[in-house]
């Protein structure tokens, strides 16, 4: 089984800056990627950053310029750092890792979730 402990959200006034971290953790063989969704009240999820082992990275086009997702591959964490923080920013943001087994079958987790609330 694979954790994702995620932390890092909370309140912040508009203009502020988070940094999320989310660390895997049990039985992983690979991890493809790594990256950030976001559901705010009453909106779909949505992508926000995502990187690869390689380091390629991809962004939603709302948070490109003001985000930024980075990784340390031997630690298994990835990190968001969110700047230039805006109210419509506020969601709860949720670590994805998307995991390889040793016969190249692929597994999706997901972290439990950390709220980051933009005040205006």
């Amino acid at each position: 089984q694979v954790q994702l402990v995620e932390s890092g959200g909370g309140l912040v006034q508009a203009g502020g800056s988070l940094r999320l971290s989310c660390a895997a953790s049990g039985s992983i063989f690979s991890i493809n990627s790594m990256g950030w969704y976001r559901r705010a009240p009453g909106k779909e999820r949505e992508l926000v950053a995502r990187i690869t082992t390689g380091g390629s990275t991809s962004y939603a086009d709302s948070v490109k310029g003001r985000f930024t997702i980075s990784r340390d591959n031997a630690k298994n964490t990835v990190y968001l750092q969110m700047n230039s923080l805006k109210p419509e920013d506020t969601a709860v943001y949720y670590c994805n890792a998307n995991l390889a087994s040793p016969t190249g079958r692929g597994y999706v987790y997901w972290g439990q979730g950390t709220q980051v609330t933009v005040s205006s």
